[in-house]
């Protein structure tokens, strides 16, 4: 900063440099006095209170007021001397009154301590008492020699000092402010001398002179010639760069990184080497993980030491220059911890193993040695008789960073329950066996993850004790996936087997339910058998509604997909739910904005929703509350859901959640099989969630359960779907083929009212001879002809017989030909034959073995007799328009 010239004052002009008067004082950072200087104190100048003249005038008075005793008589003595005590008291307590008031003083014996008194008057540092107008009150000696004051009259404040020049001024303004507002402040000024001399250093500092009302209006002013000090901080700066550009341009490169990986310095070959801009490289704008290639980093950031401790490593690892190009070095790493055993601020060596000129062909082998035992994906690390871990390379240090303790053993890593097995295989090779078996092991952590370790043992130990190696390979994903392929697997097989079930079944309920429907249509109501009949149809009703679960789970069922807005479903639905979880429960339906469409069977889709709502009602049985949400999924946010097997898509999510107990996590993994219940023996099929899990599997969808104590929720993601050609309206002749069943469903209200009699010849084709009598007496007492044929070759015998018939009804699993099969054959000879398939399994298990624009209609097992003559008057009407 420019200063101000002492030594030509621009108010007295030249006068005497003061450092020519303290010539014995240059060892000392600390101006010398002036011969003979006194300081000026204005307080000392002002006059004593007291007066000598008016003690002798008090005097004269009362010597003459004594001796008027004389001249007056007897008689008025006693009347003279009350008098005079009565004005001698008047005076004296008036005098009280005013040394109460502060009107009057009585004069100290000394005016201040003479020692504290001198002590600031020969203080070093100048120092200068003024007021809020600036007048000057005190100044010490030093404070004259600095200002070159000739005398008293020559005494100015600071502000008049260093008037003129602009830097200087400055700083005197923010002091001056200070003053003003009663605060401490402090700044430091650079004096020029104009006489070619060096600058000086002045420290100022202003604060108050006390805290009482008088003190509070003076301000105390000090200055301290600090150019000495502020020479030496130059030198230390100067040294400092000087050791800041030996390192940055020593033949070896240096960085340090902190606790969390960022590097906090670069010297300048280290950034040559790797290309890196140092005027680019700032505080937490590189990592470690920038300049270390692959997985070496965690090498330098997992070391662990007690508290209190220094750790000093030598690595050869790959570092990685800007481009990505790797450089083989050698790293001496050293790093100190503190006492809470946390890693501090590291200083490490690099030394560059690249630049070979041939001559040295073990460094060569060196190199390609560390490369390929840093860069292998399987961990490698060498261990002691007991665990202990002597060196390790990268893969080793990222793969269980965090699961290694303070004292780096390899045990810590695993599970408690596998270390027993892979101590005893260190055992085994520090003892010099061979042909170790491999162990698997669980690794420690909250996180459930798997490890393969492969223990061989080395030829003898080393001075480093490394008794074994340990090869390490983590299977965390090959065992993941063998889980969700047994899972599936299992799925499949039961799915597979209630699918077989569920048919079976069908035939037999199709009889049942035909049967009935006879003994109905013989007897009347008033019978007492009625009932007893009545009572065997909703059995063999409810019986059907469990085969049509098992075929959900199996995901065989026929499904009739449309195009759905979900929130408009939802809410259509929202009434029946709430009768079915009842007043305790409260339901909320919050419903995303701008739903994608989906395309779903929607009775099948309410059948989710229901079974999801009645099984958070009963988890929740003294009431809670029901929510059912509706959002989009991006792609983008699929990940965040962290569920296993959801494939990146744009999905519409449905979830269901309720407050009740939760789930325990040891069983959340099989709710979804079927026959499995928490549910009291009566109380529940454990069909529920499997019919959720097996309808939005058969829709294209993926189902997810995430439970916790006071939370349960169920996650529905299902495809969003995109209007294509196949949402274009089917032809009229395409409709019967396509949506039979659900024409009949839809008609059967309007067709038990109309007449279900009719004519025609009809070949009926059923391999279950019970059930194809019934279904053949049912058609014959409608009015139609029947023929009846066992499986499809009889089938193509009778038609062979008789000729032309006006519909063939014909079961799809058959021996020797089945009917898909059958209807081929029978295209063959009549193009224009029309048929109907009846199955216990999905229309979709046997439509891709048919061509893609095959016209005929189906009916699901099982089916009443009103269903089955009803299926067959509307397609027999199709067929004659």
């Amino acid at each position: 900063m420019a200063g101000h010239d002492l030594a030509n004052d621009p108010v007295k002009g030249p006068v005497k440099d003061p450092a020519t008067q303290r010539a014995a004082s240059e060892s000392r950072d600390e101006p010398a006095l002036a011969v003979g200087r006194r300081a000026f104190d204005k307080s000392q100048s002002a006059p004593r209170s007291g007066s000598i003249g008016m003690v002798l005038l008090v005097a004269l008075l009362l010597v003459a007021a004594a001796a008027g005793l004389i001249y007056i008589g007897p008689d008025y003595a006693e009347t003279y001397i009350l008098a005079l005590l009565a004005v001698l008291g008047t005076i004296g307590v008036f005098a009280l009154f005013a040394m109460a008031s502060g009107i009057m003083r009585m004069a100290s014996k000394d005016q201040g301590n003479p020692l504290l008194k001198a002590v600031v008057d020969n203080a070093f540092d100048g120092i200068v008492v003024t007021d809020q107008a600036g007048r000057v009150f005190y100044a010490n000696a030093t404070y004259l020699d600095l200002i070159g004051a000739g005398d008293d009259s020559d005494v100015r404040p600071i502000e008049r000092v260093f008037i003129g020049d602009p830097d200087v001024s400055e700083s005197i303004y923010r002091l001056l402010k200070a003053a003003r507002e009663q605060r401490r402040s402090m700044e430091e000024v650079r004096i020029a001398n104009a006489t070619g001399e060096p600058a000086r250093w002045l420290r100022m500092r202003v604060r108050p002179l006390g805290t009482g009302r008088h003190d509070s209006k003076m301000t105390v002013w000090s200055i301290a010639d600090v150019t000495r000090e502020r020479e030496r901080q130059e030198n230390v700066f100067q040294e400092l760069q000087h050791a800041i550009d030996y390192l940055d341009h020593a033949p070896a490169g240096f960085f340090s990184v902190d606790g969390k990986g960022d590097i906090v310095y670069l010297n300048a070959t280290l950034a040559e080497w790797l290309d890196h801009d140092l005027a680019q490289v700032g505080a937490g704008s590189l990592k470690l993980s920038d300049i270390v290639a692959g997985e070496g980093a965690a090498l330098l950031t997992t070391l662990n030491a007690a508290p209190g401790d220094v750790k000093t490593e030598v690595l050869d690892l790959d570092l990685r220059t800007r481009s990505g190009k790797p450089v083989p070095v050698r790293l001496f790493h050293k790093v100190a911890f503190g006492a809470d055993g946390a890693p501090g601020v590291s200083r490490t060596l690099v030394l560059n193993r690249a630049r070979d000129d041939g001559t040295d062909p073990q460094r060569a082998a060196e190199v390609r040695f560390m490369r390929f035992f840093q860069n292998t994906p399987m961990a490698i690390a060498t261990v002691d008789k007991v665990g202990g871990i002597a060196r390790s390379n990268a893969r080793f240090a990222s793969a269980f960073e965090g699961l290694l303790s303070g004292g780096r053993s390899i045990l810590s890593v695993v599970a408690e329950r596998d270390r027993p097995a892979l101590e005893a295989a260190i055992a085994k090779a520090a003892s010099g066996q061979g042909d170790i078996a491999p162990v698997e092991a669980a690794l420690d952590g909250k996180d459930e993850r798997w490890a393969s370790f492969f223990v061989s043992a080395v030829e003898e130990e080393d001075r480093d004790g490394e008794a074994a190696i340990v090869y390490a390979l983590e299977t965390t994903a090959q065992r993941t996936l063998e889980n969700r392929f047994y899972q599936q697997q299992k799925m499949e097989s039961v799915g597979q087997l209630a699918g077989g079930i569920a048919h079976d079944f069908n035939n037999v309920l199709s009889a049942i339910m035909m049967a009935t429907d006879f003994l109905l249509n013989a007897h009347k109501p008033t019978d007492p058998s009625f009932q007893d009949i009545i009572q065997i149809k909703q059995n063999a009703n409810r019986a059907a509604a469990l085969v049509r679960q098992l075929l959900a789970f199996s995901r065989k069922q026929t499904l009739r997909p449309q195009v759905l807005d979900l929130g408009e479903t939802l809410s259509d639905l929202g009434m029946l739910l709430k009768r079915l979880i009842g007043e305790k429960v409260t339901l909320d339906v919050v419903h995303g904005r701008d739903l994608w469409p989906v395309k779903v069977d929607i009775s099948q889709f309410e059948q989710v929703i229901v079974n999801l709502a009645v099984n958070a009602r009963d988890a929740m049985p003294d009431g809670g509350r029901l929510t059912v949400r509706t959002a989009n999924v991006t792609a983008a946010d699929c990940a965040k859901f962290g569920h296993k097997g959801l494939p990146t898509a744009d999905y519409v999510l449905v979830e269901v959640s309720d407050t009740g107990g939760g789930i325990p996590q040891d069983i959340i993994e099989k709710i979804f099989e079927p026959f499995f219940s928490t549910k009291e023996v009566g109380k529940g099929t454990g069909l529920g969630l499997s019919t959720v899990y097996g309808i939005v599997k058969q829709t294209g969808g993926f189902v997810y359960a995430d439970s916790e104590p006071g939370r349960t929720s169920f996650r529905i993601f299902l495809p969003r779907h995109i209007p294509g050609v196949e949402d274009q309206p089917v032809p009229a002749a395409a409709t019967v083929a396509l949506e039979g069943a659900a024409a009949a469903a839809a008609n059967l209200a309007k067709s038990a009212a109309s007449d279900l009699t009719g004519h025609g010849v009809i070949l009926l084709v059923e391999d279950e001879e019970g059930l194809r009598a019934l279904n053949a007496r049912g058609l014959k007492s409608r009015g139609y002809t029947v023929l009846e044929a066992g499986n499809g070759v009889e089938a193509l015998e009778v038609l062979a017989e008789h000729g032309h018939v006006d519909l063939v009804v014909s079961d799809v699993v058959m021996p020797e030909m089945d009917g898909p099969t059958l209807l081929k054959e029978l295209r063959a000879r009549d193009p224009s034959v029309k048929i109907i398939f009846v199955s216990g399994y999905a229309e979709e298990a046997f439509a891709k073995n048919l061509p893609s624009q095959e016209q005929y209609a189906f009916l699901a097992k099982p089916f009443t007799l009103k269903q089955l003559v009803a299926i067959v008057k509307e397609t027999l009407a199709v067929t004659a328009q």
